[in-house]
């Protein structure tokens, strides 16, 4: 096993070791991760977003075969459609509708493992997946570039788009569009869908349903690409007293006393890809404090009650503990994976004003069109 590099003053190389095997220990023998351990009884689920995350954190630290089986598992269990049901516990799936960030982001996967090792035989071996994955995405594209969130069981398609959502879309897209030219299976039409989704991103608040209230709405746009440079700096500012607590890390949300360890390290990647190192480091150090004793950490923090909650230790947590260390010691070749794909921006460094970018805001209402 490889041991990742040091956050100097922060954690150490072993330190971070444990945290890779902690989501190892919890990896089911079909190779599918779960978000934890059972906790009262309770089995944890599986979604794909999470499960991909958690392979690009143990192929990081150099758990190999682990990530690999992750992989298989996610190629294995894909819809001929090329979604996946939205949760599986215990091998059973229990929501059977199709998520569209979940779809998208094994591409991010792919083209991390591939950065990462080199390995093309992997990315070939993996690519009719991606592919799929993407149609099937893009398939939920509106005229004006937003992706709706899911498709139902009764291959409906949701009413609405989710910010966070199609900004983590929008980096599967660049890293989609990467792996296709690596491979010499250049897909225009999928850059072209990347730029009209980034553009919605930043300039159209309008498009998304409000989910004002949660971190998340407020740091992805800057974490997946859409949004870097002054905008991205601006964002920042405006909301960082809504969701930073000094001394414990980031909220989940904006109007409840509970920090979380996924969101904190999140928000650590989005300032380290906006340049903003300083802030960075200084809330990467801060959630330590969700740190167990075998490496593993606690998802959350009730600072008003004093108290872990929900009360279990997350591999996703683990995961982007994982990979915001990476980014900060910009250690592993994957690294800037959150800042440069194929060896560009991931993001413009100033997107338009949504009041003079000269384009036509249309109506949710407007019909889907199906690229595939």
């Amino acid at each position: 096993m490889r041991r990742p590099d040091a956050v100097p003053g922060i954690l150490a190389s072993a330190d971070l070791a444990a945290t890779a095997q902690s989501i190892a220990a919890q990896q089911e023998p079909s190779g599918a991760i779960p978000w934890f351990a059972p906790t009262d009884g309770v089995p944890g689920h599986v979604d794909t977003w999470n499960h991909i995350e958690a392979a690009m954190a143990l192929s990081t630290a150099g758990l190999a075969a682990e990530a690999r089986r992750a992989y298989d598992w996610v190629r294995r269990v894909q819809r001929e459609d090329g979604s996946w049901p939205a949760k599986w516990v215990i091998g059973e799936v229990t929501e059977p509708g199709s998520e569209s960030n979940h779809a998208a982001y094994l591409a991010v996967g792919v083209w991390h493992e591939l950065t990462l090792t080199g390995d093309l035989t992997f990315a070939a071996h993996m690519w009719p997946s991606v592919r799929r994955a993407v149609d099937f995405v893009l398939g939920l594209q509106s005229a004006r570039g937003e992706i709706m969130w899911m498709r139902n069981p009764d291959g409906s398609i949701a009413d609405h788009a989710l910010l966070t959502g199609c900004s983590s879309i929008y980096q599967s897209l660049r890293c989609a569009v990467a792996l296709a030219e690596h491979l010499d299976e250049p897909q225009p039409d999928w850059e072209l869908a990347a730029d009209q989704l980034g553009h919605v991103v930043a300039c159209h608040p309008e498009a998304f349903a409000d989910k004002n209230r949660f971190s998340m709405d407020w740091y992805y746009p800057i974490l997946s690409g859409p949004l870097r440079g002054p905008a991205a700096y601006r964002r920042i500012d405006e909301r960082w007293d809504d969701f930073v607590v000094a001394g414990l890390g980031c909220r989940c949300v904006s109007d409840q006393p509970w920090v979380t360890g996924a969101e904190s390290c999140e928000l650590v990647l989005a300032l380290d890809a906006m340049g903003d190192t300083a802030r960075a480091r200084e809330l990467f150090a801060t959630i330590q404090h969700l740190r167990h004793e075998d490496g593993s950490y606690w998802t959350g923090w009730q600072y008003a009650d004093q108290r872990h909650f929900p009360g279990d230790r997350s591999t996703y947590t683990a995961a982007a503990v994982i990979l915001a260390a990476d980014a900060l010691a910009d250690a592993s070749p994957a690294a800037r994976i959150f800042k440069r794909v194929a060896d560009r921006d991931l993001g413009p460094s100033e997107p338009a004003d949504p009041v003079a970018c000269g384009c036509e805001s249309r109506s949710m209402a407007d019909p889907i069109h199906t690229r595939r």
